[in-house]
This record gives C-alpha cells, sequence and structure tokens, in this order.
C-alpha cells in the first residue's frame, strides 16, 4: 500500500535488464580504477533522475557486493546534487572498490565518484 504524499522509490531505480542495456549501449561512460559511471539523458526533463547499480562477482560473496552496492547508493545520495537531472545513471564497482570500501567506507566511496564525476565534466551545468 503506498502512502500519501510520499513518492515509490522504484521509480528512481533502474530495476530492468533492457533499461541498463540502453544506457550501456546509448550513454556515455566515465571510469577511474574503482567503478564506471554510465550516463544516459532521459526524453522527459522534468523527472528526476535514476540509479542502476551493477556489482559483480568478482567483488565476493553476496554479503560483499551487497555492501558495496548499499555505499554506492549512499555516495550516489550525496553527489546527487551535482549531477544533470533527468538522466538515468549505471554504477558499475570494480573488484578495487571492495578493497576502498573496507578501508576508507562510505567517504571514500564519495570521494572517488566524485572524481569520476569530475574527471568527466558531467556537472548540473552540462
Amino acid at each position: 500500500m503506498a502512502i500519501p504524499g510520499r513518492r515509490a522509490r522504484s521509480r528512481q531505480r533502474l530495476s530492468r535488464s533492457g533499461e541498463f542495456e540502453r544506457v550501456y549501449r546509448r550513454g556515455d561512460s566515465h571510469s577511474n580504477r574503482f567503478m564506471v559511471l554510465y550516463s544516459f539523458p532521459r526524453e522527459q526533463q522534468g523527472e528526476d533522475s535514476r540509479l542502476g547499480i551493477s556489482a559483480g562477482r568478482k567483488l565476493g560473496g553476496a554479503v560483499e557486493r551487497n555492501r558495496v552496492k548499499r555505499v554506492l547508493r549512499e555516495a550516489y545520495q550525496e553527489v546527487a546534487e551535482e549531477l544533470p537531472p533527468a538522466h538515468d545513471y549505471v554504477l558499475v564497482a570494480r573488484p578495487e572498490l571492495r578493497k576502498l570500501v573496507e578501508a576508507e567506507g562510505t567517504p571514500g566511496a564519495v570521494a572517488c565518484l566524485r572524481e569520476v564525476i569530475r574527471d568527466s565534466g558531467l556537472t548540473r551545468n552540462t
């Protein structure tokens, strides 16, 4: 049952493989040694951006992958205001990210994501 006045979280996430494929094939990619950020502008400019996260088995078992995904969601929430609106984003975690998350936690992932955004020129101004 939906709570009045609250927006469904599923609208702000990519969940179907076709949505991921569209971002991979038609979007731009920017990376560093810890992650890859794919971005694809959507036609409906008034809507919020959506995020998808991919964490492969090279990161470790399910517990480790879920921890990395949780940290990436938290990092994205901290930098979301810096990114252009009405985009679909996919974050792909590379195996080195697990070590960074274990050592530095969310602040390390935020710094890493900001580095990718800065190097790509992908800011709210563009």
